[in-house]
Parts: C-alpha cells; sequence; structure tokens
C-alpha cells in the first residue's frame, strides 16, 4: 500500500517506450484497485505525443479485459479549440489510441466542446467547468480524479498553463479559456492549478534530453508562475516518470524505482 506522501519521486526507465509501458501498467493496476469494490474512478488524461504513447501502450495491456470500465470517467488536463475532427485534438488522438479499443460507456467520456461546436471559447470553457461541477466531491466544483496526467513542455508547461501567463495563477475557477498561446494552436482550454493539484496522485511523464532542464526545475522547487510544472503536486503522490535522457542531472534521493 502507498504511504501517504506529497513529495515529488522520480521513476526512471531507459527509453520513452519503456516509460510508456511503465505508465501504462500502473495506470492499469491503479484503476483496477480503484473499482474493484464498485468505486468510482476519474481519470484526467494528457494529449500530445506524450499522451498518445502512453495509452497505445495501455491499449495493448492485457489487464484492459480485467476492468470494469463503466466504473471509470475519463476527462482532459486541457484542449485545443479547433474542429472536433481535427488530428491536433486531444480528444481525438485519445479516442485512436485508446477509448475506442475498451468498452467504456459514452456518457463516461467527456470531452471539451470543439470550435465547430457551436460554443465560443469562452462558452466551452464555462460548459467544461459545468460539466466538472455535476461530478463535484465534498462540496468541490470538480470530482477527485484518482489519477492525473500530464505531460510536460520543455518551457515547463503543464496542460495548458503556460509560463509567466495569468492562467497559472488563477484559483477560482475549474477550466479557463486560454487566447495566444505560445505554443499553436493559439485557442486553448485547461484545467486550472487547483484542480490538478486536488488530483490523489499527479503523473508527469518527460522523455528527451530537451525535458532535463524542466524536470531539474521542478525538483528543485522553482517558482511555480515562472515553471508551472513545479506546482504540480498530487495529494498523496506526485511522481515524475522519465527516461534516462531527461534523468541526466537528478538527485540518487530522488529516484524511487520501486513506485
Amino acid at each position: 500500500m502507498e504511504a501517504p506522501s506529497r513529495e515529488k519521486v522520480v521513476v526512471i526507465d531507459p527509453s520513452p517506450g519503456a516509460v510508456a509501458q511503465r505508465v501504462a501498467d500502473r495506470f492499469l493496476s491503479r484503476v483496477m484497485a480503484r473499482t474493484r469494490n464498485g468505486r468510482i474512478a476519474h481519470i484526467a488524461l494528457p494529449g500530445g505525443s506524450t499522451g498518445g504513447t502512453v495509452l497505445e501502450a495501455a491499449s495493448r495491456h492485457p489487464g484492459i479485459a480485467d476492468v470494469d470500465w463503466s466504473l471509470v470517467h475519463f476527462w482532459w488536463g486541457d484542449e485545443r479549440f479547433v474542429p472536433h475532427d481535427d488530428p491536433e485534438r486531444n480528444a481525438r488522438q485519445s479516442r485512436a489510441a485508446f477509448l475506442d479499443h475498451i468498452d467504456v460507456p459514452a456518457e463516461n467520456v467527456h470531452e471539451i466542446a470543439a470550435s465547430d461546436s457551436g460554443l465560443t471559447l469562452d462558452e466551452a470553457a464555462a460548459a467544461y467547468a459545468a460539466e466538472l461541477a455535476r461530478f463535484g466531491a465534498k462540496g468541490e466544483a470538480w470530482p477527485s480524479f484518482a489519477v492525473c496526467f500530464l505531460g510536460v513542455g520543455t518551457d515547463g508547461h503543464v496542460a495548458s498553463l503556460f509560463p509567466d501567463r495569468v492562467e497559472v495563477t488563477v484559483t477560482d475557477a475549474a477550466a479557463l479559456p486560454v487566447r495566444d498561446a505560445p505554443k499553436p494552436p493559439a485557442e486553448r482550454i485547461t484545467l486550472t492549478r487547483p484542480v490538478i493539484n486536488s488530483a490523489k496522485r499527479v503523473w508527469l511523464v518527460l522523455t528527451g534530453a530537451d525535458k532535463a532542464s524542466a524536470l531539474g526545475l521542478a525538483l528543485a522547487g522553482a517558482s511555480y508562475p515562472t515553471v508551472p510544472v513545479a506546482g504540480a503536486k498530487g495529494r498523496k503522490r506526485t511522481v515524475f516518470f522519465v527516461d534516462e535522457a531527461a534523468a541526466a542531472e537528478v538527485s540518487e534521493d530522488l529516484i524511487d524505482q520501486n513506485y
């Protein structure tokens, strides 16, 4: 059993593929443990190439047949505000990589509205916040995520919380519209830091030498408005799953290969 802890730990594997496989293994075992006695599991999925690699590994895992997916709800940490069939859309990528391979009820998949949904960017963010509130736990305006997956950018951004922007510091909303994002597409919708940090477990996945700086700053306790990944912390666990290239400068006392 995991001991309660807010400390950040690092798990290192030799390659991006090995990282994805480890995260997939942990994901399936965590979901099985959560749902074994009929409990609901809320999962926040990542986007981009990181999310796709992990979810593809999970789709090939033999354990997917042992999960009651009717008890699992899927959300996203952020979404690109593009048409629903745009290849850049996180939900489309997640469906192709994983969700289309499992027997999950349609109502358990909580997509953020697309740009061709008839909603404006602000309306789409408000609609996502309202959907989160429908599943709020213990008076919160959002569900308690069993796991919140996050990819990490080379600039240290997580979800669509980019360095030195106002969205990083907002604490009175669950979801926000993002305009003029420094990484295309320019319009996005993101969860806020309080929602991310209410998750029991925050799992951050970083691979490649170009992520070493962001990892080092996060572990060193950098200012989160400048390095958003430094402010991502789970209530129970905060785990960085990384490859050897990204972990070149990680201190030995932060490594926990047994997680």
